[in-house]
This record gives C-alpha cells, sequence and structure tokens, in this order.
C-alpha cells in the first residue's frame, strides 16, 4: 500500500521490521524505488537480495534506462543473461519499452539481436514492443519487418505501426495499414489506433479523407469521441487553415477542449498567421496551464512574425510576471554509443571548435546554394546580421554538425530534439543534407523529418 502511495519511506520502515521476508516483499521495494528513479536506494536492496526473478531484474534495468542511464540497463541486463535466469517475454518488452521511452535504439537492436542469437522467437508481447521501439525510434523497415514476422499481431502492434508511419512523414503507408487492419475481419480499431489515422491525415493535408475517419469514429465503429480525437481534427483543419470549420467542431463538442485542442488551434495559427483567432486560442491555453512557457513562445512568434514587436515584448513582460521560463532548446545525437547533448550556442563540447568552425563553412556553402536564413522567428528586435547570428547554433545545427564530422562519409545522421524546429533550422537542414550528401533525421516534438538530397519527408507540412 505504502508503495502504491510513493510512501518509500513508511515501506522501508516496514520491510526492515519483517521477521521474515519473501521475494515478493523484495520485489515490491525494488520495483517502488526504480519507478520513482531512486535507483540508489532500489541497486542496494537489488544487491543484498537473497535471490531474484525476472520482475527483479526487469523492474532494476527498465529504471535505468527510463533515468536515462542506459550503460547502467545495458550492463544490469548483461548481468541478467550471465546470471542464467532466461528473460520471459515480460522481461524483453519492459526493456525495449524502457528503449522506446528515451529512444535508444541501438540498445533495442542489441535485446533484438539477443532475442535472435538464443533462438527465441518474439511471444506477440515482446513482438509488439519491438515494433513499438522501432516506430518511436523512426526505424520504420526494421518496425514493419518485425510486424509481418508477427503471425497474428495484435491491435498493439497494428496501432503502433500506423502511428509510426504518421509521426515518420509517411502517411500512406500509415492508411495502407489501417485499411488492411479493417479488412482483416480480426482486430478492430480502437481510439488510439484512430489517433494514429487522424495524425497522418492531418500530417498528409488529407482533410477530406480526415473528415471521413473522424466521422466514421462513432457512425461506423460505434467508438465515443475522446478529447484527443477533437485535437486531432482540429489539428488537420487548422494546418490547412479552414478554421470555420474548426470553430463549428469546437462549438459543438459534448467534452470540454482541452490543452491539446487549443495548442493544435494556435499552431494553425502560426502556420496561416491568423493572429486574431491565436489570441483566442492562446487566451483558453493561459487558463489551463499559465505555466506553460510554449504557448508564450507560440504567440510570441506569432507576433514577431507580424512585426508586432509591441506584442512580444509584452509577452515577454507577462512571462517574467508570472515566473515562466522559456524551456530551452536541447538536441542530442548517439555516436558509438555515447549521447552527446547540445543547447542553443553551446560551447562545452569537447569538440566545440570544430564544430563551430565547420557550421560557419556550412553556412558559406549554403548561402553560394541561395539558402536566405529565416529571421522572423527571433524573438528580439535586432538587426538582421545579429538574427541570422542568432540561428547560425541552434541546438539541432550543433548536433548535426557534430555527427558529420564524428562518423564517416554516407552516415546516415540521426538527432533528437525536445521542441519543435524552427523555421530556419528546418530550411537549413535541407540544404546540409544535400551539401555533404547525407540522409539527416530530425526527431523533434512533433515528428520524423527525414532530409534527403534537398527536400524533407515532411514535404515543409508540420
Amino acid at each position: 500500500m505504502y508503495v502504491k502511495c510513493d510512501g518509500m519511506e513508511d515501506a522501508k520502515n516496514l520491510f526492515d521490521e519483517m521477521g521474515r521476508r519473501d521475494l515478493c516483499s523484495w520485489n515490491v521495494l525494488v520495483s517502488g524505488y526504480a519507478r520513482l528513479g531512486l535507483l540508489q536506494e532500489a541497486r542496494k536492496l537489488f544487491d543484498e537480495m537473497p535471490d531474484r526473478d525476472n520482475f527483479t531484474w526487469t523492474a532494476m534495468v527498465s529504471g535505468y534506462f527510463e533515468d536515462g542511464r542506459r550503460d547502467e540497463g545495458l550492463h544490469l541486463f548483461k548481468d541478467l543473461i550471465k546470471s542464467g535466469t532466461r528473460p520471459n517475454e515480460f522481461t524483453f518488452a519492459g526493456v525495449l519499452n524502457a528503449c522506446s521511452d528515451v529512444t535508444a535504439e541501438q540498445l533495442g537492436r542489441q535485446v533484438h539481436g539477443y532475442i535472435t542469437r538464443v533462438g527465441s522467437t518474439p511471444s506477440s508481447f515482446a513482438a509488439s514492443a519491438l515494433v513499438h521501439m522501432y516506430s518511436k525510434c523512426g526505424s520504420m523497415v526494421n518496425a514493419e519487418r518485425v510486424f509481418k514476422g508477427m503471425l497474428q499481431p495484435d491491435l498493439v502492434s497494428w496501432t503502433s505501426l500506423i502511428a509510426g508511419y504518421a509521426q515518420n512523414g509517411k502517411p500512406n503507408e500509415a492508411l495502407h495499414y489501417f485499411e488492411l487492419l479493417l479488412n482483416s475481419g480480426k482486430v478492430h480499431p480502437d481510439h488510439i489506433t484512430f489517433v494514429g489515422v487522424l495524425s497522418a491525415c492531418a500530417h498528409a493535408g488529407l482533410v477530406d479523407k480526415g473528415l471521413q475517419y473522424f466521422y466514421s469514429i462513432k457512425d461506423k465503429h460505434g467508438l465515443t469521441y475522446t478529447t484527443d480525437h477533437y485535437a486531432c481534427i482540429i489539428d488537420l483543419l487548422a494546418r490547412c487553415g479552414r478554421f470555420e470549420e474548426a470553430k463549428r467542431i469546437i462549438s459543438g463538442m459534448p467534452i470540454k477542449p482541452d490543452k491539446f485542442l487549443w495548442a493544435s488551434l494556435l499552431g494553425g495559427c502560426r502556420i496561416h498567421k491568423n493572429v486574431e483567432l491565436a489570441e483566442k486560442a492562446a487566451e483558453a491555453l493561459f487558463e489551463i496551464e499559465p505555466e506553460n512557457p510554449a504557448t508564450y513562445v507560440t504567440m510570441a512568434n506569432i507576433y514577431a512574425t507580424a512585426g508586432k514587436w509591441a506584442e512580444v515584448a509584452k509577452i515577454r513582460t507577462i512571462m517574467d510576471d508570472r515566473g515562466v521560463v522559456k524551456k530551452p532548446g536541447k538536441s542530442w545525437i548517439e555516436v558509438k554509443r555515447k549521447t552527446h547533448v547540445f543547447l542553443v550556442g553551446d560551447k562545452s563540447h569537447p569538440k566545440s571548435k570544430q564544430i563551430h568552425e565547420f557550421l560557419g563553412e556550412l553556412s558559406r556553402r549554403m548561402k553560394e546554394e541561395g539558402f536566405v536564413p529565416d529571421t522572423n522567428s527571433v524573438l528580439h528586435d535586432v538587426e538582421e546580421e545579429q538574427k541570422e547570428q542568432n540561428l547560425s547554433y541552434h541546438s539541432e545545427k550543433l548536433a548535426i554538425a557534430y555527427g558529420v564530422i564524428s562518423t564517416a562519409a554516407g552516415t546516415p545522421i540521426k538527432v533528437f530534439k525536445n521542441l519543435r524546429t524552427c523555421v530556419d533550422c528546418h530550411t537549413a537542414i535541407k540544404f546540409i543534407s544535400k551539401i555533404v550528401d547525407r540522409k539527416i533525421v530530425v526527431r523533434d516534438s512533433a515528428r520524423f523529418h527525414c532530409f534527403e538530397n534537398g527536400s524533407c519527408s515532411c514535404r515543409d507540412y508540420w
């Protein structure tokens, strides 16, 4: 009971008073500490345990992965293998899901390799976790390969594959598999499946098809609309500038719009520079979560693009008054199983000098190719030259530059970012992919962008 309520101190006291401790009591405490990120306490108990089972190992390994301590997680997983305890499907699934959460594809591949080496055929549970892991990491070729190897894919696998293709800029593949699901007659879509389907339509601009799927949720499949469904359809309509239809759907909703819906509407207003409606969406978001910096930043971007610098200054003042701090942009790249993290303008990396020099050379070559920096999203009323300088060292550019100078020619580059990539960086990376002749994948907060030979998989629609 204490563990379920996060009362770990009381749980530990009770554990210490127990005259006879069985494996279950040890497991409850270890998993509780691991779940709360208290890994030092969890590991101390883990090492003291007289016996361990799959549950124990899974809790500890997953705890390391979820806390970003991947090397320790992998090392412990190898210890599990050496211990003679054969991982069961739940252990594999737990480790793979942890890899999904931290987008640790290389670790996931190693786990997959182990499953193959020991001659184990992934159960439906573990195979679903593999599909989910590869989809979350943007490796759709592997996700599809695992999916096709399943004798009878379950709904989780179908949904993971559909959502993965949607997020990876391949909406046609996502909708193809959705139609296969419908025609299978064995599995029926649920509300989560439709979130992936509507997301695919939104990223492809398929308004009419998206509306058709949206109305089929209730009329054909007998499901109840969720706030996620409404957020997706508003995202679709707003991205395409069909604001009147979006407003009609919002006004007819039987449930209260949530923050995701208003954020979707605000995002569409940013694309189409609809300042008036953006202000209404932002007002609703300020009421729901006044502490979220994303709304302020997006609104400031909209004002900056419109040249309303007084309004930008007002947004900054409101943020200061409310103690809201902009979330710093952060990007990371994995090279030789080591993760390298970059912040905007970062000079802390050991190869910082080479990175900045390489970016300077890239900037020169990009301009020769016709690249013009997009300074509209720089939230400072400063000279254009300074704006260009501010844009040159965004975190994803630093990560990409490091990837290029640290890997062999032709090696694909994969970068992850915690925020939405800006328009300038998106355009710049298209040029970079052509100049360095590399496939560059960027996973921002919205989706995967696959840049090749000067173009992006999102077709500049994100």
